[in-house]
């Protein structure tokens, strides 16, 4: 396990060092710049489409845009909001807090990018649905030649959710159940299994569904949580923004039990956690905005780039925040304990259980999510008959990793998000042309 261990490792430092970090925030920057950051500057119309796209278009497709917005929601609001905003803080200080803004704010026009290529390039399987993603825009708008991308990226998918979207949040769970409720871990691994099983069995529409009613309510019960939070400490509030800007560009001093981290460690953690959180560029949140009943790929761009934001600047600004001001960050603990450290302190006899319920319900959906984002890379590679299969394999999997060493799998996952999205990013940059003609085009009329 030791060799395994160090092999990943080693494969880690190479794929989250400096070029694919240049290449995240690159492509973030290029797109945002040939957009004329029109991303940022139309956040206040995305809120109105968000509550448009609740309404079908009548168009093709499976899901309204609003529940396409949220299915990738759900996939991006997990254990990445709550474990890994604490982790990364953990490992690179306060001042990795202002490196996930920065990610999620040039996110916005990649995930923009991502679902209007995503719509724009969709093709139907042999059931009559709607399917989208990289794997089909590559092939679909880089021709024969790039393939072979398309399928990096289906396979580097396939096994990436069982990372990101299988395991860590299955072992977030059964570690905060057995420390906040006592009961073991297999118990709750096996339940989350029953209850997963159970919804696939319902495809796209049920995940959906059930993406649109629980998204909205555990996020704003989480957001009334940490407003609290902020309300009772609103003196201390320009001291710890302060303090996450000045850390971003002077690494922060050992104290405690936190060992220090350089600027380097800042960026770093900042940036991996945060693509890791909202997923801009991995590839995954166009998957579901494919299936989205809408005749226009910008207006579902322009939906999906709100996932970003409400993802990081706002949900996860919450649990940052709450743990600079709590200063528990020196306390020695890090992931979900660290959070739920925070909120019992800053939010006593309730901030415990608004962690735990909230990382409970946040994994949950987590786990249903990126189950269709992996039958989809699995269809892609092996056609239809995959998928039941992966779905059977899916559930199996969730008990085990409710049992498996965290730092293990943070380890996997962080690697294996980064060459999913390597193939990604090299296509968006290659199709950026149509991204910036489509959205040209729209905005002219």
């Amino acid at each position: 396990m030791e060799n395994i261990y160090s092999f990943i490792t080693t494969i880690n430092g190479i794929v989250w060092g400096p070029l694919m970090l240049a290449l995240i925030l690159g492509t973030g920057l290029y797109l945002s710049l040939g957009l004329k950051f029109m991303p940022i500057r139309m956040i206040a119309q995305g809120f109105v489409l968000i509550l448009k796209g609740r309404k079908e278009d009548k168009k093709e497709g499976e899901i309204s845009p609003f529940n396409a917005l949220m299915t990738s929601l759900s996939a991006t609001i997990g254990t990445g909001n709550i474990a890994g905003v604490a982790t990364a803080i953990f490992m690179g200080g306060p001042g990795a807090m202002f490196w996930m803004w920065m990610a999620a704010l040039l996110g916005m026009a990649t995930k923009y990018a991502e679902a209007v290529l995503a719509v724009h390039f969709r093709e139907k399987d042999e059931e009559g649905n709607h399917v989208g993603g990289p794997m089909f825009y590559i092939k679909n708008g880089l021709g024969e030649n790039w393939k072979f991308l398309g399928f990096l990226f289906a396979f580097f998918a396939s096994f990436a959710g069982f990372g990101i979207g299988n395991t860590i949040q299955a072992n977030s769970v059964s570690d905060i159940i057995e420390s906040s409720f006592g009961i073991g871990e297999l118990y709750s691994g096996l339940v989350m299994a029953v209850l997963v099983g159970l919804v696939l069995i319902g495809g796209i529409k049920r995940i959906a569904t059930l993406a649109g009613t629980l998204v909205p309510l555990m996020a704003i019960a989480y957001l009334m949580a940490g407003i609290t939070i902020l309300i009772f400490n609103i003196t201390e509030i320009p001291h710890a923004v302060s303090l996450i800007v000045t850390s971003a560009f002077s690494g922060t001093a050992a104290a405690g039990g936190f060992a220090g981290a350089s600027i380097w460690a800042a960026i770093q953690f900042g940036v991996a956690r945060g693509i890791f959180s909202n997923e801009a560029g991995l590839g995954s949140a166009p998957i579901a905005h494919a299936a989205a009943k809408t005749d226009s790929s910008v207006r579902q761009g322009l939906i999906a780039m709100m996932g970003t934001f409400i993802d990081t600047i706002i949900i996860c600004s919450i649990t940052g925040l709450a743990i600079v001001l709590s200063g528990e960050y020196t306390s020695g603990e890090s992931g979900a304990n660290l959070s739920l450290l925070a909120f019992s302190k800053m939010l006593p006899f309730v901030g415990e259980y608004v962690v735990s319920f909230g990382l409970i319900l946040f994994a949950f959906t987590t786990l249903v999510a990126w189950s269709f984002y992996g039958e989809k890379s699995v269809y892609f590679l092996l056609g239809q008959k995959a998928i039941v299969p992966f779905r059977v394999l899916w559930v199996l999997v969730i008990p085990i990793g409710s049992m498996m060493d965290l730092k293990f799998i943070w380890l996997l996952a962080d690697t294996l998000n980064a060459l999913m999205a390597i193939p990604n990013l090299v296509a968006l940059l290659l199709l950026s042309p149509v991204v910036f003609k489509l959205s040209t085009t729209y905005f002219s009329k």
